[in-house]
């Protein structure tokens, strides 16, 4: 692992995630468009998710079985082409069906984590996970920046057609760079798919760390799902490029991912843990703040949406670790259970926080996000407990990255 290497991995990393998150920033820009409301575009966010769960379910375990490079290239090509498809479609329902291929294709980051985590020594693999995160929230934020102000300029339409511009690009990039390797496996395909299931039946701390994950990814995805509207509502009477100003406040987290990696690598990945899901619930208070518009809450709404993401993405961090650490010899087949619950859970957070909104405005989706912050928070205080009624498993989540493994070899 050089660091140009590790650098063009974080790149990757940026561009697929962005991929995903970009269309939240720009719904008020396709109902306006295309002549629907609000609710109904948020079947294009919804949709691309599902469809990354569903690519994470369906391709990522391929990673064990292509050889990396091919595999990175083709996932950017046909991602390119779907971004394509989706800047051209004529009406929602074609949009949302692109959207879809769109997060089915979008896969590469959750390749190229095990890749790079399989470079390093135990002890570093916090390090790098939180590296690679860095690159992931760069570009999930970011995303968002770039089509609030490009859709604002240029249209809709702009985003999606800039955005396949550069994945195809990047994908040529990936074909010239990333080294040759054989192929980890040489199981079948319906094997492959079989084996995350069994992973999640029979590693309770893979279980452990898909709950937290889900949980704060539903409340982060009903938060921006949302946002949108917030602002472009009576509160504010701000347009889509307000919420693409916000979120790039938020990229402050790409500063903290590397240091909650290297905490990770010193503390093990529990006590990170406890201080992101109290890091969401101050989140959610803060938040609910930014009902009352102006300044103050604007201001709130900064503050409230930086926490949330910090909150997150340093908990990725200490559940990635763990996760790796159970069976360094299934890294891609236990990401995919991690990560399909995990999307899983913030479509169904999209879904949650426009009916929370429909029904009880911005109030009810902080609260939506501060009730599901607490379910986490009271699993994992109570995982002490659980390990110690399971023999053998007392240093699981608890020692640095290296006890780890060692306990899991």
């Amino acid at each position: 692992m050089t660091r140009r290497l590790l650098l063009l991995l974080s790149l990757t990393c940026a561009m697929a995630v962005g991929n995903i998150y970009f269309p939240q920033a720009i719904t008020p820009l396709l109902a306006t468009g295309l002549g629907v409301s609000p609710d109904a575009t948020a079947l294009v966010v919804t949709a691309t998710q599902i469809g990354y769960t569903a690519g994470i379910v369906l391709l990522v375990p391929l990673g064990d079985r292509i050889p990396h490079r091919r595999f990175l290239v083709t996932l950017l090509v046909l991602t390119g082409l779907a971004l394509l498809a989706a800047g051209c479609a004529p009406a929602l329902t074609p949009l949302v069906a692109a959207g879809a291929a769109v997060g089915l294709t979008t896969v590469a980051a959750q390749v190229v984590g095990p890749l790079a985590v399989g470079l390093v020594a135990p002890d570093r693999q916090g390090a790098v996970i939180g590296a690679l995160l860095s690159g992931s929230t760069g570009g999930m934020l970011l995303a968002r920046t770039f089509s609030g102000t490009l859709g604002e300029w240029l249209g809709w339409r702009a985003p999606y057609l800039v955005a396949a511009a550069l994945t195809l690009l990047l994908s040529a990039v990936l074909a010239l760079t990333v080294p040759a390797a054989p192929p980890a496996s040489r199981q079948s395909y319906p094997a492959l798919l079989a084996e995350p299931l069994r992973l999640l039946r029979t590693e309770p701390e893979l279980r452990r760390s898909c709950l937290y994950q889900a949980t704060v990814f539903a409340g982060f995805s009903a938060v921006w799902t949302c946002l949108a509207f917030l602002l472009s509502g009576p509160a504010y009477g701000l347009g889509a490029r307000a919420v693409g100003a916000l979120a790039l406040v938020g990229a402050a987290t790409m500063l903290c991912t590397p240091f909650a990696g290297r905490l990770v690598d010193r503390r093990g990945p529990d006590p990170v843990n406890l201080i992101c899901l109290l890091g969401v619930l101050a989140a959610a208070a803060v938040l609910a703040v930014g009902a009352r518009g102006g300044t103050t809450g604007l201001a709130a709404l900064t503050l409230g949406t930086l926490l949330l993401d910090v909150a997150m993405q340093s908990g990725m961090v200490a559940n990635q670790a763990r996760v790796y650490a159970l069976r360094p010899d299934a890294r891609n087949r236990l990401n995919t259970a991690y990560m399909t619950c995990a999307y899983l859970g913030g479509s169904a957070g999209s879904w949650l926080g426009v009916r929370a909104w429909g029904r009880t405005g911005w109030a009810g989706v902080c609260a939506l996000v501060a009730l599901l912050a607490t379910v986490a928070l009271i699993r994992h205080l109570l995982a002490p407990r659980r390990r110690a009624r399971r023999p053998g498993s007392d240093r699981l989540g608890s020692g640095n990255s290296a006890d780890v493994t060692a306990s899991a070899r």
